[in-house]
């Protein structure tokens, strides 16, 4: 605001009695000689005539035009400005793009929070489905599996297993003797007891070979024919066949060790130390499998075989009663969880670009591409809704009210009014301690002229019209300083023609510059004397015209 109220305030006169005020006092002119006493006539009084009439006050002020609707705009993501689509003095309509940040990164996480949503829904379909006929079938036979795992533990091994292990050894072994005499061998050279015992050896484990095929054979073709149950005949079967192959593997090592001796050893005494080792190797690994078959599953074999059963117990369970509550809860709270994500991705995204929020004018621009956005980067108002903001004195407030018409003549355009109304009145003062001002705001009404934000304006306000009322001049009416009451000198004259005057209490209403309405205390046509020659204070300005000054305000107590 540039100017205050108290500084263009001029309050104007604006027809305060009507042409009939006029007309009654006119036709008191004969009242304006009064006497005194036994008819003396002097100059020194004026009488005037309580009348009918009309009244109004007016009041001017100045004030600053500014928008109803401005608005400082600031994105509430942070981020790069890719462009700026606006430029001071554009025009935007409600919802139209000012500037957009760069989305590349906020695009991505939108597209990942979709992708989450999708991934979180399928999780909860899949648990709520019922299961099929092939997920329940394969859940059975994990069941199956795993129990008969934990029953071949806790039952330990068969002898068919005890005489595998004790044939893998014995081969084992076998293999060993046969690589250290392998070593021997290419150490010392063969010698002829080597020869021969090689040649015993071989011929043994021919003989060996042979028979254990012959027994193989033999449950292979006759024993079928005995009696014998199914179970009995394969364990036979298996004995049988392992026998088999563990004397041919003591030929083919008997074999190996005589031709080594007669053709002489091929490999070096380092190979033959390696195969030693490594045959030493295998014939540990066999005892030990053979020691573990004697002793028996241990108790962490059992304890897991255990909660593998267990575990593809409780998985059919789940299946066959599907999702406990908890399960579906949580499932749920991840979905919902998934759609909070995916919304504030969402949001992040939109909040990128800058909009109007409605229809007007850019009047700043804060902003340029390649920055990063902080703080109000544009500025609109609507100059299509501008007010008129006043100061106005705490003393004339009371005769401001909402709704009141007015005229506006802006400083540029000197001749020119546009309608307004007193749209609103602040609550509290905006002054200092020496000067109480609040603010009154003017809704301008429609013009062709060109207004503009910061513009001056004067305002013409109408406070009060009145009609049919009791109307003195200013003049005639006395204040009491101390009491705040008011009184005139009414004249009364008596059947005789005797004068007396008397000082009458009134009440007051509305005054301009010129006349105060009477409520109470006289009725139209009581005469009243102004200068008398009691010392009085007049309520009009002293000794001038009833039109020079502003209207008597009565002092505050204790003045």
């Amino acid at each position: 605001m540039k100017t205050t109220w108290q500084r263009y305030k001029k309050w104007i006169i604006a027809g305060a009695a009507v042409l009939v005020v006029a007309l009654a006092l006119l036709a008191a002119g004969p009242l304006l000689l009064a006497r005194n006493g036994a008819g003396t006539t002097t100059t020194d009084v004026e009488r005037v005539e309580v009348v009918v009439g009309d009244l109004s006050s007016e009041a001017t002020a100045s004030g600053e035009l500014s928008a109803r609707r401005s608005a400082a705009l600031a994105l509430m993501t942070s981020g790069t400005i890719d462009e700026v689509l606006v430029a001071v003095g554009d025009e935007a309509r409600a919802g139209e793009p000012l500037l957009r940040l760069d989305t590349t990164e906020l695009e991505r996480n939108v597209a990942d929070a979709q992708q989450a949503l999708v991934s979180r829904e399928a999780d909860l379909e899949d648990l709520v489905a019922p299961p099929t006929a092939a997920d329940l079938a394969a859940a059975e036979a994990a069941v199956t599996s795993a129990q008969a795992s934990l029953d071949d533990l806790l039952d330990g091994p068969s002898d068919t297993e005890l005489a595998a292990a004790e044939a893998n050894l014995r081969a084992a072994q076998a293999d060993l003797g046969a690589a250290a005499a392998r070593l021997d061998t290419a150490q010392s050279g063969a010698s002829d007891e080597a020869l021969r015992a090689a040649q015993l050896r071989l011929e043994s484990a021919q003989r060996a070979a042979t028979s254990a095929a012959e027994r193989h054979s033999t449950i292979l073709v006759t024993e079928p024919n005995a009696f014998l149950s199914a179970e009995d005949l394969a364990e036979m079967e298996f004995s049988a066949r392992v026998a088999a192959q563990q004397a041919n593997a003591d030929l083919a090592a008997a074999q190996k060790a005589y031709d080594d001796l007669v053709n002489g050893n091929p490999g070096s005494v380092s190979a033959a130390r390696a195969a030693v080792a490594a045959s030493a190797a295998q014939r540990d690994t066999a005892q030990a499998q053979l020691d573990a078959l004697r002793e028996g599953p241990t108790a962490a074999e059992v304890a897991a075989a255990s909660a593998s059963l267990a575990q593809a117990q409780r998985q059919l369970e789940q299946l066959q009663s599907g999702p406990s509550d908890a399960q579906r809860v949580a499932a749920e709270v991840a979905v919902e969880s998934a759609r909070i994500s995916l919304a504030r991705a969402e949001r992040q995204l939109a909040e990128a670009t800058l909009t109007a929020p409605f229809d007007g004018v850019v009047t700043v621009v804060n902003a340029r591409a390649g920055e990063t956005a902080s703080g109000v980067l544009v500025e609109m108002a609507d100059l299509s809704s501008l007010q008129l903001v006043l100061e106005v004195d705490e003393v004339d407030i009371a005769q401001v009210q909402v709704g009141q018409t007015a005229e506006l003549t802006p400083a540029t355009w000197s001749d020119a009014t546009i309608p307004a109304t007193v749209a609103a009145i602040a609550p509290e003062a905006s002054g200092n301690s020496e000067l109480v001002t609040y603010h009154v705001y003017l809704d301008v009404g429609e013009s062709e002229l060109p207004l503009r934000v910061g513009m001056t304006a004067d305002a013409r306000l109408l406070a009060e019209q009145l009609t049919g009322v009791l109307l003195l001049p200013n003049r005639a009416i006395q204040a009491d300083r101390a009491t705040g009451t008011y009184s005139v000198n009414r004249v009364t004259v008596a059947a005789d023609g005797t004068e007396t005057i008397d000082s009458v209490p009134v009440t007051i209403g509305l005054r301009d510059n010129r006349y105060t309405q009477i409520t109470g205390g006289l009725v139209a046509g009581d005469v009243v004397q102004i200068g008398n020659a009691l010392p009085v204070q007049t309520f009009g300005p002293a000794g001038g015209d009833e039109g020079d000054g502003p209207a008597f305000i009565p002092p505050a107590p204790g003045d």
